[in-house]
């Protein structure tokens, strides 16, 4: 079984940044702020991403389930998603992305759980997309976030982080120690294998502030997806993307495979490579993993994590 553990579908981009608002524009461009940017590849007039268009790239690559998460980029979808999951339950476990400071906040965590059925909350911690560049204070291991925590411990659902880059303010990879810590019933997944400096892999300091967010995975609930590697590489690291195969190497060193789960962070990825490319790289590539390594990697660790209720 092979399956994405990070995904995302929209029918338009409707977001919200710190560098301002994101919409949809035509033939793969977005508006972000001030910028246009090309989102997606060109391959069709209206900027969306829907769910049969998900799962025909799925089909394609033969990938059989997949996680969608969500994010401040995209904008909300809880609605769409859960409708999704309600249609294709077999395929899709869906994620809903809450503001703790947002008024309504426990409202909105209710009716997506028990109304929309949605198993995973997702957090985008980045400066540039995400609560940290909204919120400078935002503290990851606060108050404000205990009580989803408990709630997502005694429910049995899964909390994803997106924590940015290393040195960045989000990049809290202490408070997610102390979280994993506090419930250890609570699986805890880490997006981007904790984004590491690809573009800079000389960098001692980057590397050591991403090596220390990867041992988090000795902890018995702490885990990774490696979503996204392929677009911090630099301009040179074409596919099949050999920088971001030695950090997934390290990775394998530092935690071991169990801990490690394959993601794309599709559809922004398309840009950097196709569907069947970024699963290539780790089913036909990474020639360190034994095939019981890929195995657990490309779909029975997310099989356990996110399926598990």
């Amino acid at each position: 079984m092979i399956i994405d553990a990070h995904a995302h579908i929209m029918l338009a981009v409707n977001g919200q940044t710190a560098t301002g608002a994101t919409t949809s524009l035509s033939w793969g461009r977005a508006r972000w702020g001030d910028e246009t940017i090309q989102l997606l590849p060109p391959f069709a007039e209206a900027t969306s991403f829907s769910a049969e268009t998900l799962l025909a790239q799925m089909d394609w690559a033969g990938v059989e389930r997949a996680v969608l998460l969500q994010g401040p980029f995209y904008g909300e979808a809880n609605a769409y998603v859960a409708s999704a999951v309600k249609r294709w339950s077999h395929r899709f476990l869906g994620a809903f992305a809450p503001d703790p400071r947002d008024r309504d906040v426990r409202l909105q965590f209710q009716q997506c759980v028990d109304e929309h059925g949605l198993r995973v909350v997702k957090f985008e911690l980045t400066e540039t997309t995400g609560l940290t560049g909204r919120y400078p204070d935002l503290d990851i291991d606060s108050a404000e976030f205990h009580w989803i925590y408990e709630v997502a411990q005694r429910r049995n659902l899964v909390v994803t982080f997106d924590l940015g880059k290393p040195g960045s303010a989000s990049y809290q990879t202490e408070s997610v120690a102390a979280i994993a810590r506090r419930y250890p019933a609570l699986n805890i997944v880490i997006a981007h294998l904790g984004q590491p400096p690809i573009a800079r892999p000389d960098d001692d300091a980057l590397n050591a502030a991403w090596t220390d967010q990867i041992l988090l995975g000795q902890l018995p609930n702490v885990y990774f997806d490696t979503s996204a590697l392929p677009a911090y590489a630099p301009d040179y690291d074409e596919y099949p993307y050999v920088v971001a195969q030695d950090y997934i190497r390290r990775a394998v060193e530092l935690i071991s495979a169990d801990k490690i789960m394959w993601g794309t962070d599709v559809p922004g990825l398309l840009t950097s490579g196709s569907y069947r490319q970024l699963l290539n790289m780790i089913r036909v590539h990474c020639d360190f993993l034994s095939a019981e390594q890929k195995a657990q990697i490309l779909g029975q660790n997310a099989a356990r994590v996110y399926w598990s209720a």
